[in-house]
């Protein structure tokens, strides 16, 4: 006994034309930007200066592996303890994970640990860390407010710009 064997679309045509349509605007849209003909979406870093957002709080911090997996976090002015991000504890993901992507090009660069990183609140209410070696500047806002008041807790005792 055979059974029968269908050779039909499984996909819809509106599905199929809708799909197509969204990749052909999304391609449209890609090239207006890409060409000039439509602004980008503002830059963290050009909207602060556009809005003359001047720094409130500022650190200069180095971090350092331990060697039980740990993290610890220093004042790079100082040399004073800041911070220790246990190995495996939930609340240091975020900010073991911002790291890694900085680390990685660092080591890309072949640059150590030792250049500080700048932790800054900017007078608007945004959080910023810049890699002083590398110049990368990750906005800690996008990612939430419990991932940017992690950073935050780093600023207690910062001196005032």
């Amino acid at each position: 006994m055979s059974q029968a064997h269908s050779h039909d679309n499984i996909v819809s045509t509106p599905a199929l034309v809708a799909a197509g349509t969204l990749v052909a605007f999304t391609l449209v849209m890609t090239a207006t930007v890409k060409l000039g003909w439509m602004e980008r979406e503002a830059v963290p870093s050009v909207a602060r200066a556009e809005a003359q957002a001047a720094p409130t709080a500022r650190r200069s911090l180095r971090f350092a592996d331990g060697a039980d997996g740990s993290v610890l976090i220093s004042d790079a002015s100082t040399g004073q303890p800041v911070s220790t991000i246990v190995a495996g504890a939930e609340q240091g993901g975020f900010i073991r994970g911002v790291l890694r992507g900085l680390a990685r090009e660092r080591h890309l660069h072949g640059i150590g640990s030792e250049p500080p990183f700048t932790l800054t609140r900017w007078s608007d209410g945004s959080l910023s860390l810049v890699d002083e070696a590398t110049h990368r500047s990750v906005d800690l806002g996008g990612f939430g407010s419990d991932n940017s008041a992690a950073f935050a807790a780093l600023l207690m005792g910062a001196p005032r710009p």
